[in-house]
């Protein structure tokens, strides 16, 4: 029974195993909270380029950016803070734009 004394290992999520992660343990929340970050920030800059899209970049935008501090507070290694900072510049940007075309309010 060479099963009864292997210990079973529990499969990390897809996003976990992305090479974000420069210490070889995954990190599967702080991985998913960089990814998300990116995201957000890159389609707030995105919706901030169009001037009907403002109020969608701004939300957006601000939603990145905070998201983006608390991602960069719990990140573990430094790729994750390298894709934080880029989501967190995208975001600024695309809320600032979002702003100049309109602000939050339609």
């Amino acid at each position: 029974m060479s099963q009864a004394t292997r210990p079973t290992r529990r499969r990390a999520p897809r996003f976990a195993r992305l090479p974000l992660g420069g210490d070889g343990e995954p990190h599967p929340l702080e991985n998913g909270l960089s990814l998300a970050t990116f995201a957000v920030g890159l389609l707030a800059f995105v919706c901030g380029i169009f001037t009907a899209a403002h109020v969608a970049a701004s939300w957006l935008g601000l939603i990145g950016f905070w998201g983006g501090f608390y991602s960069q507070y719990v990140s573990a290694t430094t790729p994750e803070r390298a894709l934080n900072i880029v989501g967190i510049v995208a975001s600024f940007v695309g809320v600032a734009l979002g702003i100049y075309h309109g602000g939050f309010i339609p």
